[in-house]
């Protein structure tokens, strides 16, 4: 349960601030930080047990059948994970404080931020993969949202769709692969999957899974080719890009490669095609910072090229590289971070980012200064930082690696590789910090407040400690973590200042040496990299996006015209040819189930039926009289469910043909008298022929259907566990809000959803050509003069209580007998439909004290909720629990916590139906252009009984 409560705790926070957006932002800051802080420390807690070698672990079941369950353990690298998560995003909550203007939305800003913390946090510590995956396209949608924080500048936006497009282009290929490595597998969970390494490797789906996988991972940290997002996302505010850049996002891609180590590593093609990559994002990555002027950009690019350091290690397959891979995360995550932060004090105090407009400031900026060289030193790999123990390790093991029989390849990309390194962070000191003040800053620089140096300071001072005291500092996590990944002891992991003189120690000497040659040279080296003919990423991502764009729309136009009857003509026509390739490969044989007689009422209903339904069609033109025919058929329906002895479903049937028909009422009142012609007679003719075929091969389905006696019908579980496990003698009900309550819960949604689009529609109706139109025709219609008749409109404000009341009956004995939240919603809202159309929509509209929207997402969190409390006892979502209780005069009755979830779908109808009718409402009056507010007891015009003088 403390595991649940730990992957909840940044969402609940993140809720919590969208509450305090009209609070203060210390108020703010302090939730933020407290919700964080409290989520590190129910962290701690498992620490010990992590460590020890003990796995907890949380499994709650959510759709067995499908393998989903809400599973969660943390082993040594989730704990590591999930240590730099909460710990750097505590850090980064108290520099955001002081680092957003006063006029950016700090409530907004932490929400997203605490969201994007919760993603991260849940891909670290799922087990079941498939909610991995959910998490994984979470922290794309909310790394989305703050990238975009500065909505007004159009790179801020342009950046988060690129992120959008890429690493969520990237989680479907992971989908896939993760889908198929379960299969593999036999399992969803990973503890599972990660014992099953010889099945994996063997099947002929593993280069297939391997390769989805990894463009998941690929696009998720940035390698090559999918780098080019990363340096774009640093439109965001610098807080956002310290957090992304340092402990997550990027980190999700090595994560999941460390993760997935012990099953898809130590073959050719993970070495081929991760080594590789690897190496050539490190190489590229570190060439381009060098050459950036935008300090957020030389950092950016250092990241791509760090994370293909990682990729890198990761790739080689060996046990030691992938001890040193774990080792140097942890170091980047530190003096990343630090750097990030380092970088937005410069542009917060100096007013730029440009490393040709600054220099000199150590004398100006002392502390900052301090904290900003020695975190560039750390990601140079100079002594005796962190920076430089893992990158002498790195070198050690590239040394010994060859490419394709190639012994000197991989160590030489890696040296060249390391003195990009130093060169662009010597570049960092000395064109930032040092050299002579300049007379042109664009502020006057000095040092900040303690909020913004010191949350950098502390993580300056771990990579100071880290390096001195390696074992002390990081020796047991990287230890730990490190066989958490191998999946067995790990090698020794002993990182010492010095090593004796080794091949690494060469390496890394001539790495900074050359580093520095480089940086003495660096205008000649400028001069010639602009001469180099080299392609924009931006501009090739572009070209891309609007290739297919215009691919897609092409296709669109081939295949998609304006009209509606030829789409539905191709979904028919589609459906029936592979109901008829069914048919001519199954064949098909007579049911032997005994039929029941017609009675002579049900002969006549049925003849009915059929005579609407032409008539229908005889009479599309009159739209009037079509929905007068419609309504028959609802009836005629209705009675047949009450023949069949299903009270629950011709309730329902009745209540949304009053609600639908009434509503259709309104609709024409915004539509001409008779339509157009619908099409030629040719048109009509093959609309007939399919739908005759349709209807046949329905009947004869429907036919084929009840004439087999199923030998175990799912319905007879639901009789004889409905009261004992449902708490209710109505079966209907307690299958809806129980057996299949998720179901239930997607047609609220989608109910929401289809109330919100006539809402988005109808909006537009009286703008452009339609709103041209509806003032050519409307003037011509034919209005009743006493619109509002009095004996309607009092009859209907007498019955207002009593349908209400009638509607909290039905309510409230749906668990037991015929009724529920569904049909309760229905009639509450006939009967608030009833009030706008006796009275006028002015005359309700003033009265109405709920917002529709409001009413749908209220009652979808209700239900949702409902669903989500089962989880906390244990329970598969969306279980209910009933229990029986006994008050004097009243007697025993029932409680359900599906009468909680009853009530979300009551409100949810509610608001569905009152959007609709408001919306329709309000195009009828901005149509005819009412200015006129009725608002008399009966809405008796007194313009119209007011006598004319003489």
């Amino acid at each position: 349960m403390l595991l649940l409560i730990l992957a909840l705790l940044p969402f609940t926070g993140a809720v919590l601030l969208a509450g305090l957006s009209d609070r203060s932002r210390n108020l703010q800051a302090l939730a933020a930080c407290g919700t964080t802080a409290l989520a590190l420390l129910v962290l701690l807690s498992f620490a010990p047990a992590a460590m020890a070698g003990d796995t907890p672990s949380a499994h709650f079941e959510w759709v067995p059948a499908l393998g989903l369950a809400a599973s969660f353990f943390i082993d040594p690298l989730g704990l590591m994970f999930a240590g730099m998560i909460l710990g750097i995003g505590l850090l980064i909550i108290i520099y955001a404080r002081f680092y957003l203007a006063a006029g950016d939305s700090m409530g907004r800003f932490l929400s997203f931020l605490l969201l994007f913390q919760g993603a991260m946090l849940g891909i670290v510590i799922s087990d079941n993969v498939l909610m991995m995956l959910v998490f994984w396209e979470l922290t794309s949608l909310s790394s989305f949202l703050l990238i975009g924080f500065w909505r007004h500048d159009a790179n801020a936006r342009q950046g988060a769709r690129m992120a959008l497009v890429v690493t969520g282009g990237g989680g479907l290929a992971l989908i896939a692969g993760m889908l198929l490595l379960g299969d593999i597998a036999g399992s969803f969970e990973l503890t599972t999957i990660l014992q099953r390494r010889e099945l994996i490797i063997a099947s002929p789906l593993y280069p297939a899974a391997l390769m989805l996988v990894l463009i998941g991972c690929f696009t998720k940290s940035a390698q090559f080719p999918f780098h080019f997002w990363l340096p774009h996302a640093m439109a965001a505010p610098t807080p956002v890009s310290a957090y992304l850049h340092s402990a997550t996002m990027v980190k999700a891609g090595v994560f999941l490669l460390a993760r997935l180590w012990p099953v898809l590593s130590g073959t050719e093609l993970w070495f081929y095609l991760v080594a590789t990559t690897g190496l050539l994002t490190m190489l590229l990555g570190a060439a381009i910072a060098l050459f950036k002027h935008d300090l957020k950009a030389i950092l950016a690019y250092s990241t791509v090229s760090h994370l293909g350091l990682l990729t890198m290690l990761f790739g080689f397959g060996t046990r030691a590289a992938a001890v040193v891979g774990v080792f140097h995360i942890l170091n980047h995550a530190a003096f990343k971070a630090a750097l990030f932060m380092n970088a937005g004090i410069v542009d917060h105090e100096a007013g730029t980012r440009d490393v040709r407009r600054l220099g000199g400031l150590a004398s100006l900026m002392p502390s900052s200064a301090l904290l900003g060289i020695v975190a560039a030193a750390a990601m140079a790999g100079l002594p005796p930082l962190n920076g430089f123990l893992s990158k002498e390790m790195m070198l050690e093991e590239a040394a010994h690696t060859g490419w394709h029989g190639i012994a000197w390849l991989v160590p030489v990309i890696a040296v060249a590789a390391a003195t990009l390194s130093v060169a662009y962070s010597l570049r960092y000191i000395f064109q930032v910090y040092l050299g002579p003040r300049r007379p042109d800053y664009p502020h006057a620089p000095h040092d900040p407040p303690f909020g913004l140096w010191g949350p950098s300071a502390l993580l300056v001072l771990l990579a100071v400690l880290a390096g001195l005291f390696p074992m002390t500092v990081t020796g047991d996590l990287v230890t730990a973590a490190s066989g958490a990944v191998i999946g067995a002891p790990p090698p020794a992991f002993a990182p010492r200042l010095w090593h004796g003189f080794t091949p690494a120690l060469a390496m890394s000497a001539f790495a900074i040496m050359v580093g520095a040659i480089m940086l003495r040279h660096y205008r000649r080296l400028l001069s010639l990299w602009d001469r180099l003919p080299l392609p924009e990423a931006r501009a090739l991502y572009e070209q891309g996006v609007g290739a297919a764009v215009g691919w897609g729309r092409t296709a669109t136009l081939a295949i998609h015209n304006s009209s509606l009857q030829r789409q539905l003509a191709l979904l028919f026509a589609v459906a029936l040819l592979l109901g008829i390739e069914g048919l001519w490969k199954g064949g098909y044989a007579s049911g032997t189930r005994e039929t029941i007689p017609a009675s002579p009422v049900a002969v006549i209903a049925w003849l009915l039926l059929i005579g609407a339904t032409l008539a229908v069609v005889r009479a599309q033109r009159e739209r009037y009289l079509t929905l007068i025919f419609i309504s028959v058929i609802g009836l005629v329906i209705s009675l047949g469910f009450v023949h069949l002895s299903a009270p629950d479903l011709a309730l329902t049937q009745i209540s949304v043909e009053v609600v639908t028909i009434l509503l259709l009422l309104l609709a024409l009142n915004l539509l001409p008298k008779k339509p157009p012609r619908l099409g030629s007679n040719a048109l009509r003719l093959r609309d007939a022929a399919l739908g005759a075929a349709g209807g046949l091969g329905t009947g004869l389905a429907a036919w084929a259907v009840m004439t087999r006696a199923p030998n175990d019908p799912i319905s007879s579980y639901h009789w004889a566990h409905s009261y004992s496990g449902g708490g209710g003698t109505n079966v209907v009900n307690v299958t809806l809000v129980d057996f299949r309550a998720f179901d239930t819960f997607g047609e609220i949604i989608v109910l929401g959803i289809a109330a919100l689009a006539i809402f988005a529609l109808l909006q537009t109706a009286v703008r452009g050509a339609s709103g041209r139109r509806l003032q050519e025709w409307m003037p011509d219609l034919v209005r009743s003069p006493e619109r509002h008749p009095m004996m309607f409109a009092v009859a209907t404000r007498l019955l207002l209580p009593l349908t209400m009341l009638a509607g909290l009956y039905i309510f409230l004995r749906g668990h037991n007998m015929p009724g529920g939240g569904f049909i309760a919603g229905l009639v509450i809202s006939i009967a608030l439909l009833m009030q706008y159309m006796a009275s006028g929509f002015e005359w309700a509209d003033q009265r109405r004290k709920l917002d529709e929207h409001a009413m749908i997402g209220f009652g979808v969190i209700i239900a949702a909720l409902t669903g989500l409390g089962s989880l906390l006892f244990g329970a598969p979502l969306f279980t209910s629990a009933f229990g029986y209780f006994t008050l004097p005069l009243v007697g025993t009755f029932e409680l359900a916590t599906a009468m909680l979830f009853d009530i979300g779908v009551a409100v949810t109808v509610v608001g569905a139906v009152m959007l609709a009718l408001a919306e329709l409402s309000h195009i009828a009056q901005r149509a005819e252009k009412e200015e006129r507010i009725d608002d008399e007891p009966m809405d008796v015009d007194p313009a119209r009984h007011r006598k004319e003088p003489a």
